[in-house]
């Protein structure tokens, strides 16, 4: 396996102020973009550190003592993040899910969660309130998570062997503290509890099995994420994604799975329980065929950086500055305008395009970092 990592490109920088509409009119809750997607999910960077180094995600050759993480002053406030969260609603969001880098070495996170869970849609409907962590605080974060109105985790595991797991995640970080973790997050109350696995080929893919056995009816869902093009500091093969196919042909030499269908609209697994003689009674696996299988044509998920910008895809190469927008002393409707804007012009179909063989990029451009957006 080749170790060559491609140098970063900061994408941070400050970036001209998005266009506001020429009327200003109320959100009605049925945004849709250029192809008719709605907005339903916004994913919300906290922070772009991680206390793991996952060579998929933040390879140690690039993010090392050296590298130059955001300043505090240049994060969103809690206060501005809920601001903004406040406006995706009025659009139609639904979901709410904080992410990293590695959302609970945020200062106070459960500060920003407590001032979430009071947003209510215009129905006035509470939000799906979640987070993706990587385990390794949630042992002792998972109550006061709970108390705030978090209402459930996903947890990133790489493999159940401790030798496996602590290269892939490059800091000797050990398996059982994350398991402890979900367990903590289990008696709190956090689920339903996901769990996800990114498979590399010739890395940890021999844990599929060991990884299916053990939360086989434990009431975590499991899923298969194959390793993704995000970005370009992971040296990303195709030779190194195991096609979710063949995650379910192994899977299919011991259990007797049967085909689930999609629980919400734009879900980006594809699921199957256990056994299908006791259908969803020993739990379910997902497969997310992020390669493979383009899942573009119903993807109704946004993404919020750390500092503010707005993605409106994982591949993205650019972000629309919403911080500006903000501290420039934007008005609700003007934000709500600006964001009606930028979504209304989405076109964004990055894996299809890429399984047509077609770029989508310009000379010279390159994807967002994952830990920028998180996953």
């Amino acid at each position: 396996m080749s170790d060559k990592v491609i140098p970063i490109l900061d994408q941070r920088s400050g970036q001209a102020l998005p266009k506001l509409p020429a009327q200003m009119l109320p959100p009605t809750g049925l945004l849709a973009d250029a192809l008719g997607r709605p907005l339903r999910d916004l994913r919300i960077s906290v922070t772009d550190r991680c206390n793991f180094r996952c060579s998929y995600c933040m390879p140690k050759q690039v993010f090392d003592k050296h590298y130059e993480f955001l300043p505090h002053s240049d994060l969103l406030s809690f206060e501005e993040i809920t601001r903004l969260a406040r406006v995706f609603v009025a659009h139609g969001v639904q979901k709410l899910r904080l992410t990293g880098g590695e959302p609970l070495l945020r200062r106070h996170i459960e500060a920003l969660i407590e001032m979430l869970s009071e947003i209510r849609t215009p129905e006035g409907l509470p939000l799906d309130l979640t987070l993706t962590t990587n385990g390794s605080l949630l042992a002792r974060k998972a109550a006061s998570l709970k108390a705030a109105g978090l209402q459930r985790v996903t947890v990133s595991l790489d493999g159940l062997d401790d030798a496996v797991f602590q290269r892939m995640n490059d800091v000797g970080f050990p398996v059982a503290e994350v398991l402890a973790g979900i367990e903590a997050a289990q008696a709190a109350g956090l689920g339903p509890i996901k769990v996800n696995m990114v498979v590399k080929c010739g890395v940890n893919d021999q844990e599929i099995l060991p990884m299916a056995r053990h939360f086989r009816g434990s009431g975590v869902t499991l899923r298969f994420i194959e390793y993704m093009d995000v970005g370009a500091t992971n040296g990303w093969r195709m030779d190194e994604v195991l096609p979710s196919s063949e995650v379910l042909a192994r899977l299919r030499e011991e259990f007797d799975l049967l085909p689930l269908s999609a629980s919400v609209a734009g879900e980006t697994a594809e699921r199957w329980s256990y056994d299908s003689e006791n259908a969803g009674g020993q739990g379910e696996i997902g497969l997310i065929s992020s390669v493979t299988q383009a899942f573009c044509g119903d993807c109704n998920r946004a993404r919020l950086s750390t500092e503010g910008k707005l993605y409106t895809c994982l591949f993205a190469h650019r972000g629309h500055d919403l911080r500006a927008l903000l501290r420039s002393g934007a008005s609700e409707a003007e934000l709500s305008g600006a964001i009606g804007l930028l979504w209304g012009a989405r076109a964004d179909r990055y894996s299809q395009l890429r399984a047509s063989g077609v770029s989508s990029l310009g000379d010279g451009e390159r994807r967002v970092e994952m830990h920028y957006i998180g996953g």
